[in-house]
């Protein structure tokens, strides 16, 4: 099972400042798919898994080889609670636990960083308009 937590301060050091860079240059994009996972009922619960690889949840949205201009360091891939679940990577038993623990979609993106030395859900507060 995946840990459940709110921005581990083992994120902020080692891999914030690249999250956060890229992030800029694409969260009117993650929000934009997440009100449409929402908006169609698909997911109340979309989260963002992110890597610097291309990984096997959920599909790519935007990449370091679909977007080069942006000069990403991560890659976006989009999902909900759903398929974390299925996948079992969200047990049914911690299920209560991380919806107690999800933040409104329309203000903070849910993303689930994916590296060899830290996999965990993050959010991050879109930036007001």
């Amino acid at each position: 099972m995946i840990p459940i937590a709110h921005n581990d301060p083992e994120l902020n050091g080692k891999y914030l400042g690249t999250i956060s860079a890229d992030f800029i240059k694409v969260c009117d994009n993650l929000k934009e798919a997440a009100y449409l996972l929402t908006e169609r009922k698909i997911s109340d619960y979309p989260i963002f898994p992110v890597s610097r690889q291309i990984l096997p949840i959920g599909k790519i949205l935007i990449g370091q080889i679909e977007r080069p201009e942006l000069d990403l360091q991560w890659n976006y891939h989009f999902s909900f609670m759903e398929e974390f679940v299925d996948r079992g990577l969200i047990m049914p038993e911690a299920l209560e636990l991380f919806k107690s623990s999800w933040r409104d979609p329309e203000e903070y993106c849910c993303l689930f960083v994916v590296e060899p030395d830290f996999t965990n859900f993050v959010y991050i507060p879109y930036p007001e308009d």
